[in-house]
């Protein structure tokens, strides 16, 4: 019985983890690795905006396991990700930015693996930081990639 309660457990905190997930649009799928049964693991290429930051949107490339438990959704994916944001119109701050704040989350596993993207601003430079990682530890050192994007004027024609 009590290992029934750990199995709900499990589902509801899963089930939590992916209503606070951020969207973003899949712009584009690679497949790297062939699977007989189910979907081949592939490289997704996802685009967010900023939903902090009118004007900055971030282009995101991470692994996807594939095969029967990556198909049901079981399968935990790599850590491996690159990003990068691009300036696409004027900058305007919706509100008031703090450094580390959560700018897009994505579970990668069935539980309490994620992987997420935070802001931060160096101010003496007039640059938005983006770093992209994983929140859980693989092989004793979390993989992580940055993006920049310097605050510069708009031209509207």
């Amino acid at each position: 019985m009590k290992k029934m309660g750990w199995i709900a457990l499990g589902v509801l905190l899963a089930a939590f983890s992916l209503v606070r997930e951020s969207r973003a649009e899949v712009i584009a799928t690679v497949d790297t690795v062939f699977k007989l049964l189910g979907p081949d693991d592939k490289i997704l290429i996802e685009a967010f905006d900023d939903p902090k930051v009118e004007g900055v949107t971030c282009h995101l490339s991470r692994a996807k396991r594939g095969g029967v438990t990556g198909g049901l959704g079981l399968a935990e994916d790599t850590s491996d990700a690159s990003i990068a944001c691009r300036q696409i119109g004027p900058i305007r701050m919706k509100e008031e930015l703090k450094d580390g704040d959560s700018v897009f989350s994505k579970s990668t596993s069935l539980l309490f693996k994620k992987m997420q993207v935070v802001r931060f601003f160096d101010k003496k430079r007039n640059t938005l930081v983006y770093l992209v990682y994983s929140d859980k530890l693989i092989e004793g050192s979390p993989k992580n990639a940055i993006s920049t994007v310097p605050i510069m004027p708009w031209r509207t024609e």
